[in-house]
């Protein structure tokens, strides 16, 4: 796996976890709020978010459960679990990352 490999995926996780730790929601939702978020700059595709959801499932850093939609249609939400929020926090204390994100939010930053 490439860098830019890599890069996607641990942004993709970053993203996903950082929605999460506000409240609990749902696939499609969570595209919607980082789409809106971004002011259409970033979208995630399903075929990105889906596997990165499972995999952080998978390593038990998040949960999912079923809501009944209507009367037949379930809509499955994902919430933060414990080792998760450690997990984001850890990623965030990075000095890299830090250093990124600060940058990020200074006025007169590149765009």
């Amino acid at each position: 796996m490439g860098v830019t490999e890599n890069l996607k995926r641990g942004v993709t996780e970053l993203v996903l976890l950082g929605l999460l730790t506000q409240q609990d929601m749902y696939g499609y939702e969570m595209a919607q709020a980082l789409r809106d978020r971004s002011s259409g700059k970033f979208v995630l595709l399903e075929t990105s978010m889906y596997p990165t959801l499972y995999r952080l499932q998978d390593h038990h850093y998040i949960s999912s459960y079923e809501e009944l939609v209507g009367r037949r249609r379930k809509r499955t939400y994902y919430h933060i679990e414990p080792a998760g929020t450690a997990y984001y926090q850890k990623i965030l204390a990075q000095e890299g990352i830090q250093a990124i994100l600060k940058s990020c939010t200074e006025k007169g930053s590149p765009e």
